[in-house]
């Protein structure tokens, strides 16, 4: 979970509290539901409690490692990701403060913004910049997922989100995830094992 900034959606957060907010109904944009079946679930290793790591395309890269965090309240690109695509003189100067579930706290370089397609569903996204240990390229949080009006789902390790043509879906990496979370732990006398 990532918390940034000192508001939501431009609202600060104590004007927020004192907003009453009304959500008008409209049409449905596409005709079919957003579900999920066990027959989505086939393929994968289970049982799993991996989160979902999936790929995108960002300008003309396939950038590998992109979490979807349903926890995060910013979405975060990772510094060495934009010094490789030679994108670091597009950074916007902006210092954020974030902080994770731990109240550890990181401040941005910065924020970009980046075309990012998915299954050719192109927008437009805002991007904290971060230059600190974090083992994903990119963070996709709550603004880039309701942006998509996607639903993710980590059991199934599936991201489906409406199109004009139809419910589209990008399928986890849930091999990657876990060579993510084989961390090197020494035990006596030097060895080391897996966890």
């Amino acid at each position: 979970m990532i918390f940034g900034g000192n508001e939501i959606n431009k609202v600060t957060f104590s004007a927020a509290k004192k907003t009453k907010v009304s959500i008008p109904h409209r049409k449905r944009l596409w005709q079919d539901d957003i579900t999920f079946t066990e027959e989505d679930a086939d393929g994968l290793m289970l049982p799993h409690n991996d989160v979902l790591v999936i790929s995108l395309n960002v300008l003309d890269f396939k950038i590998k490692r992109v979490l979807v965090d349903l926890g995060s309240s910013s979405n975060i690109i990772h510094w060495r990701v934009l010094e490789q695509a030679k994108l670091t003189g597009s950074i916007i100067p902006a210092t954020k403060l974030l902080t994770g579930f731990n109240l550890a706290s990181v401040t941005t370089r910065g924020e970009i913004l980046l075309p990012m397609s998915a299954e050719e569903v192109m927008k437009i996204t805002l991007l904290e910049v971060v230059d600190s240990d974090m083992g994903y390229n990119i963070i996709l949080g709550r603004p880039w997922i309701h942006k998509m009006k996607a639903i993710p789902s980590m059991y199934h390790q599936l991201l489906k989100f409406p199109t004009p043509e139809g419910i589209k879906q990008i399928r986890g990496d849930q091999s990657a995830t876990r060579e993510m979370n084989v961390i090197p732990v020494s035990i006596s006398k030097g060895k080391e094992r897996t966890a």
